[in-house]
Formats: C-alpha cells, sequence, structure tokens
C-alpha cells in the first residue's frame, strides 16, 4: 500500500530535495521578470511557485491534482500576501489542455510521472511555451549505471522506476520536446537527507496517533521499506535534479 502523501510531505516548505536558494538559481536560468507567465504541473503546496513569485514578481498558475495540497498552497499564497500573482487550480494535469505557446516558462517539479518519463513530460510542456522560452523538469537518475550487482534488478523492478543515468536522461528531455538543455541544478545530499527526514519524522509521528488505524500495519512496512532503501543504496546512487531548456 502507498503511504498517504499528504503526510509525508505535511512538512515540506518544497516537496523535493531542493532548496529556496536553488529554486531562486532556477528563476535565474528561466530569466524570470515581473512580465513572465510561468506555468507549474503538479505544484503541490506551491514551494517553487512561492518563492519564484515573491522574489522575480512573475505571474504563476499552478495546477494540483489533490484538493489537500491545493487547499494548504492556498493558504500559504495568502499568508505571503501573493494571491495576486499565484492561482492554483485543481485539476489532473495529464487530462488537462494545455494552451500552447502562452507561457515564457512551464514547469513540472518532481512529477514527470503525470506523464510518463521526463521525455513525455517534455513533450507535454513544449508545446505550451513560446519560442525560446524554458521548460523545467525536476527528475531522478542514477548516478552509476549500469547498477551495481548488489542493488540488482530485483530492487529496481520491485521499485518500478524507469530512471536511468544522467547522460540518459538529459537525452531523454530533449529528444521529443525541441529543447536545448541549457542548465542543470542537483540535489545534494544534504537535499536529500533533509527531504527524507521530514518525511520519516512525519510518518513516525503519524502512525504513532493511528495505531487503531486498519491499514496502519501496511503503511508501516512500507514507510520502514522506503527507509531502508535510502540507507542501503539510494542515497549512493539515486540522484535528483531540474533539468533546465530553452525551446528552439
Amino acid at each position: 500500500m502507498a503511504r498517504p502523501r499528504e503526510v509525508a510531505e505535511r512538512d515540506h516548505d518544497i516537496q523535493n530535495p531542493t532548496s529556496p536558494e536553488k529554486i531562486q538559481l532556477l528563476g535565474s536560468y528561466l530569466r524570470l521578470t515581473s512580465d513572465s507567465r510561468v506555468l507549474d504541473i503538479a505544484c503541490g503546496r506551491c514551494g517553487p511557485a512561492i518563492v519564484l513569485a515573491d522574489t522575480y514578481g512573475c505571474q504563476i498558475v499552478g495546477v494540483e491534482k489533490r484538493e489537500a495540497f491545493a487547499a494548504d498552497a492556498r493558504r500559504r499564497i495568502a499568508a505571503k500576501g501573493l494571491e495576486a500573482l499565484i492561482e492554483v487550480q485543481v485539476s489532473d494535469a495529464a487530462d488537462l489542455v494545455l494552451e500552447p505557446e502562452a507561457w515564457d516558462a512551464a514547469l513540472c517539479i518532481g512529477a514527470a510521472f503525470v506523464w510518463g518519463t521526463i521525455s513525455d513530460a517534455a513533450a507535454a510542456l513544449a508545446p505550451t511555451v513560446r519560442r525560446g522560452g524554458f521548460v523545467a523538469v525536476g527528475e531522478p537518475y542514477w548516478r552509476t549505471w549500469p547498477l551495481p550487482t548488489a542493488v540488482g534488478q530485483e530492487t529496481f523492478a520491485v521499485g518500478q522506476e524507469d530512471f536511468v543515468s544522467l547522460d540518459a536522461t538529459v537525452a531523454r528531455f530533449e529528444q521529443r520536446g525541441s529543447l536545448a538543455t541549457t542548465g542543470i541544478i542537483a540535489a545534494s545530499d544534504d537535499d536529500w537527507d533533509q527531504y527524507k527526514s521530514l518525511q520519516w519524522r512525519a510518518m513516525e509521528e503519524w502512525l504513532s496517533e493511528h495505531h487503531d488505524d486498519p491499514d496502519v500495519a501496511d503503511i508501516r512496512a512500507e514507510h520502514e521499506r522506503l527507509r531502508s532503501d535510502y540507507f542501503e543504496f539510494k542515497r549512493a546512487l539515486l540522484g535528483w535534479a531540474i533539468f533546465i531548456g530553452r525551446k528552439t
């Protein structure tokens, strides 16, 4: 059983292994200004959108499938006084008809799975930006490829993770979206540790408070498996980065 993501990421300002400073750097790479229009797919609690709007004054439309995340995003936007700059729509982006060439930048920070791989995300987002505009997608990649024998294909299959090496990830990003890679912002070990630690704390607190839940045993088993995977091999082998491409 999948763990409840709303619980696991309840304490995250940014729901990916990155930082506000790196999101500001992303805005610089995207050449954002107060005149920029930005589409943010799977915006979650709007951590990146809040940083970008607050720093650059750009207009952002976020699309989020989960009602709980969207509601939390609107509260956070209001607390920062950014209601005039950020709009949050509740919708499944996979079913959304996206207006062509309507945006200066289109983001999907850590949710390429909405469409499939980073290649599918780039193919969906590139048509939405003007020529010379930018697409940014956050995606994991394997730092070592092929995976060491000790990790093996059995573990890979259990995770059902269609990730590849860094160079192959860049090739996927470029192959279907008429994009030229112009930037990469990679997660550090500290970024990963902070992201995971906030998840583990939230899950442990939730599990202790919901010990009578009929699904608690399955949720705990999944939580502990994912934590074990991180220590056993993912911290060493799994990278994550935001890939930035300019529409040619």
